[in-house]
């Protein structure tokens, strides 16, 4: 098999061939066909996430193969696997647990710690095969395109798990979706389809202008405070801000936006380091909460979503599997609107 492998942080991949692995059990193995770049993948490629106050947390390592966002074909069952069969082409969960712990038996695999999560534990998507160890963690994607498919597994994922958070909203309770970018696109996607209307903002007119594309009315600019203030003018207060970035900046705009009582939900990686005023807390009780993927049951409703038609596609730049040192950089460097799916047949 064919893998793009780290080697020091932020160098190039190193193109590897090994043995193509023999599944045992009720192990898979998926032929890669579409792999998503994610901003996560940036991350560990260059060895760290910025913690701000010049701290980082160290996370890099060599030889590990990147890239989470899979869909492929199943070219080999173990013998105790069942549900699946040689041919079948699927969507990859890719956030896997022990199986074992009480965060698994709950039903969150997506916070077993360490788990093992292709892409970010074991081995990932950044090659021509996957290892996966059991098949109820493949899921059928509809009519959609394959490279399409392959987001839903990331960046669906993590929109719509933010998204769920939310609860059931009341007449007036007004969301702003942070950063259009990837990730964020598909957030408005989903919540459109989920019959919200967000308010949407990001530093980049280009990705504004996308937005509106999407049928969002109201956008604004964020490198600008003045227009949080402006939110929370016109709508009172939002209930609630999906933070897309993670970023210093971004997570103090959403919170300005706020209503007393709103609720701030950071997903993005971005880095930094958040100060405010304790007092804040209690006298504005607003909620601050992380949200990290979703769950496999999650994974279950978004897809049925995605096999009805309910959420329109998000703007999708295919590359060679090949190109995949390149399409970080690209990403990296803040040039691409949507989403890079690196492709290897």
């Amino acid at each position: 098999m064919l893998s793009y492998q780290t080697g020091a942080p932020g160098a190039p991949l190193v193109e590897v061939e090994s043995d193509t692995p023999v599944p045992s059990g009720t192990e898979v193995l998926v032929k890669t066909l579409a792999c998503g770049v994610c901003h996560s993948d940036i991350h560990l490629h260059d060895g760290g996430f910025e913690l701000g106050g010049g701290k980082r947390l160290e996370v890099g390592r060599e030889g590990h193969v990147l890239g989470h966002e899979i869909y492929g074909e199943v070219v080999a069952v173990g013998p105790d696997a069942e549900g699946v069969k040689v041919g079948d082409r699927r969507v990859v969960y890719p956030w896997i647990g022990c199986g074992e712990c009480a965060v698994c038996q709950r039903g969150d695999e997506q916070l077993c710690t360490p788990g093992r999560a292709l892409g970010i534990i074991v081995n990932g998507g950044f090659a021509s095969h996957v290892m996966i160890p059991h098949a109820k963690y493949l899921f059928d994607k509809g009519d959609v395109a394959d490279s399409l498919a392959a987001t839903y597994a990331c960046s669906g994922l993590t929109a719509y798990g933010a998204i769920k958070k939310l609860g059931e909203l009341a007449e007036g309770d007004e969301v702003v979706i942070i950063g259009a970018g990837g990730v964020g696109m598909m957030a408005i996607q989903i919540a459109r389809a989920l019959g919200m209307d967000p308010i949407v903002v990001d530093i980049d007119p280009a990705k504004l202008g996308a937005a509106q594309q999407l049928g969002v009315s109201r956008t604004y600019d964020s490198s600008q405070m003045d227009t949080a203030k402006a939110i929370r003018k016109a709508t009172g207060g939002a209930y609630a801000a999906l933070d897309f970035v993670g970023a210093e900046a971004s997570v103090n705009y959403g919170l300005t936006t706020l209503r007393k009582g709103g609720m701030l939900v950071v997903v993005g990686l971005y880095g930094g380091a958040l100060t405010m005023p304790i007092p804040f807390l209690p006298m504005n009780a607003r909620i601050i909460q992380g949200s990290y993927v979703g769950s496999p049951e999650d994974m279950a409703a978004l897809m049925a979503m995605v096999r009805e038609g309910k959420i329109a596609p998000i703007e999708i730049h295919e590359r060679p599997l090949a190109e995949a040192s390149d399409a970080l950089a690209d990403l990296k460097a803040g040039k691409v609107k949507g989403r890079q799916v690196l492709i290897t047949a």
